[in-house]
C-alpha cells in the first residue's frame, strides 16, 4: 500500500526553475526513511539526483547539480521536495522519487545504488528548452 507519487514537472527555458514534489503514502515521514530522486535520459541510464534522510537530514547531491538543486521535506505534507533553478537543457528527463524504509542515513556506499531502493514513484517529465 506504499505509494510515491511525483509531480512538478513541465517545459521549462533554460535559466528557469521548477519544483518536484514527492508525495508519500502508506509511511509517515516521521519514520525513518530515505529519499532518493533519479532521472532518465532517453537512450540513458538512469543515474541519481540527490538523496535525503529522516535521521541525519543530510543531503546528498550529484556534482552536476549541487548548487542548483535543493532537496527538502515537509513533514506535515507528507512531501519531499526537489528545488531546481539554473535548468540546463542536460537537465531534460523523466525524473523519478524513491524510498528506502526504515534506515538511519542514505545508503552507503553508494546513495544512488538503484537496487538499495523499495520503492519507485511512476516520473514527471521535466524539459528545458534552450
Amino acid at each position: 500500500e506504499m505509494q510515491l507519487v511525483e509531480s512538478g514537472g513541465g517545459l521549462v527555458q533554460a535559466g528557469g526553475s521548477l519544483r518536484l514534489s514527492c508525495t508519500v503514502s502508506g509511511f509517515t515521514l516521521d519514520e525513518d526513511y530515505a529519499i532518493g530522486w533519479f532521472r532518465q535520459a532517453p537512450g540513458k541510464l538512469r543515474e541519481g539526483v540527490s538523496c535525503i534522510s529522516s535521521s541525519d537530514r543530510r543531503p546528498y547531491y550529484q556534482d552536476s547539480v549541487k548548487g542548483r538543486f535543493t532537496i527538502s521535506t515537509d513533514n506535515a505534507k507528507n512531501t519531499v521536495y526537489l528545488r531546481m533553478s539554473s535548468l540546463k537543457p542536460e537537465d531534460t528527463a523523466v525524473y523519478y522519487c524513491a524510498a528506502v524504509v526504515a534506515v538511519s542515513a542514505c545508503p552507503t556506499p553508494n546513495w544512488a545504488y538503484i537496487a538499495s531502493y523499495d520503492l519507485w514513484g511512476q516520473g514527471t517529465q521535466v524539459t528545458v528548452s534552450s
